[in-house]
């Protein structure tokens, strides 16, 4: 920041969108430099590069199985009298000088192939979500068969988890945002369920997980739509071949669901979407009504704490200075007062009350989940396999209208 401070004063330029640093990163093959170099090959590359003209620091991280550099340098020179300029391709120039020094120092570099040798990846391997994680490494820990329950918290901290003891025992990794319950990670990571396993008075059965559904079948092209669009030819050879082959995947759902006409599969169809929707609103009206009683419920706390002030402020004759000095709490009872009148309250319900009711809709909004889904899936399967057969169709009438014309 001083030298910063330096160039505002010799050049009289301020920026409000100021660059502070750049940064460089760079690898190395997994066990084939040390740390220590690794770390005095980052400095001769940054010394290298801005010729000692810009103050950098490197950090060489080996926290992954790959050792790599991070090159910090400041962006105002160091007698504060010009900036780094961005060129051009100044990343390849960096790639570049990078290469040389290493092959200076016998170590490997990336080789370059030509475009039709270079090996084009076609499978992921699958991403661990952080639940996913947290279940593997409960399923080791208790393979260590702690002794007790603080014991097998004392081994999820050692594997650099933070620990939130109370009504729920939440845990959250180094690199997560919020704390994951161990009721939320499904059958066999509850609270209670571990607990019983500590004690041996069940068996633990470690999480599979489940693959991805795949899509039975995609939607058809339209060629016509995509030629005019200005597709070439090699698209529509290939749109040929992809229609065929999801239209024969389309017949085979029919097949296996049972439907043996266009009529039959609009009625399935209508029927799935009205299903979708109908238990879309009831879950709508379960999530408007569990708003409804948390404001509710928050407006009659309110009411109850301020109503002493209140009663206070009105034997004052609506003091001015009373007033002032309650605020907070006259407008709460004011606000809460004025949401009974427009919910035509006449008596106020009780917080037992609405808080049974307020489980009991969540638990019937819960249990409505796995039908919503499902009911979701069937009639997207449903109206993918009409819109295939209607499209079939109507190109089939297309080429015979056009058969006909000739």
């Amino acid at each position: 920041m001083l030298t910063k401070k330096l160039y505002e004063q010799a050049t009289g330029r301020s920026q409000k969108s100021n660059v502070i640093a750049y940064q460089i990163r760079q690898s190395f093959r997994p066990g084939e430099i040390t740390a220590e170099e690794a770390n005095r090959i980052g400095y001769e590359l940054a010394s290298r590069f801005l010729k000692g003209k810009h103050a950098f620091i490197v950090a060489t991280h080996t926290d992954r199985e790959h050792i790599h550099n991070h090159i910090i340098y400041n962006s105002t020179a160091l007698d504060g009298t010009r900036k780094f300029r961005d060129f051009f391709f100044s990343g390849l120039a960096v790639q570049r000088l990078s290469d040389l020094i290493c092959l200076e120092h016998q170590l490997s570099v990336i080789e370059k192939k030509p475009y039709r040798e270079r090996q084009k990846r076609i499978t992921y391997p699958p991403r661990e979500s952080n639940r996913d994680r947290l279940c593997g490494i409960i399923d080791e820990i208790l393979q260590q068969e702690p002794t007790d329950y603080e014991e097998f918290l004392q081994k999820l901290e050692q594997q650099g988890y933070e620990i939130k003891r109370g009504k729920y025992t939440s845990v959250k990794g180094a690199r997560q945002k919020r704390f994951i319950r161990f009721k939320t990670l499904g059958a066999g990571y509850s609270e209670e369920e571990i607990k019983a396993v500590l004690a041996g008075r069940a068996k633990h059965h470690p999480h599979q997980k489940q693959p991805p559904k795949e899509q039975t079948f995609q939607l058809l092209v339209d060629i016509q739509a995509k030629l005019a669009e200005g597709k070439g030819g090699g698209y529509e050879r290939w749109a040929k071949k992809h229609n065929l082959k999801e239209m024969s995947k389309t017949l085979i759902f029919l097949q296996q669901q049972k439907i043996s006409s266009a009529d039959e599969l609009k009625e399935r169809a209508d029927a799935a979407l009205s299903r979708y929707h109908e238990l879309g609103d009831s879950i709508k009206t379960s999530e408007k009504r569990l708003a409804e009683i948390a404001v509710l419920k928050a407006h009659i706390i309110n009411y109850a704490k301020t109503r002493p002030v209140y009663d206070a402020y009105r034997k004052a004759g609506y003091s001015k200075k009373f007033l002032e000095e309650h605020c907070t709490e006259i407008t709460l009872h004011k606000a809460a007062k004025a949401a009974f009148d427009e919910s035509n309250l006449k008596t106020l319900p009780k917080i037992k009350e609405l808080d049974a009711e307020y489980s009991k809709l969540l638990t019937e909004k819960k249990a409505r989940y796995p039908d919503y889904r499902k009911a979701k899936e069937e009639m997207q399967e449903l109206l993918r396999a009409k819109r295939n057969v209607e499209m079939f169709f109507a190109e089939e009438k297309s080429i015979a209208e056009k058969m006909k014309s000739r």
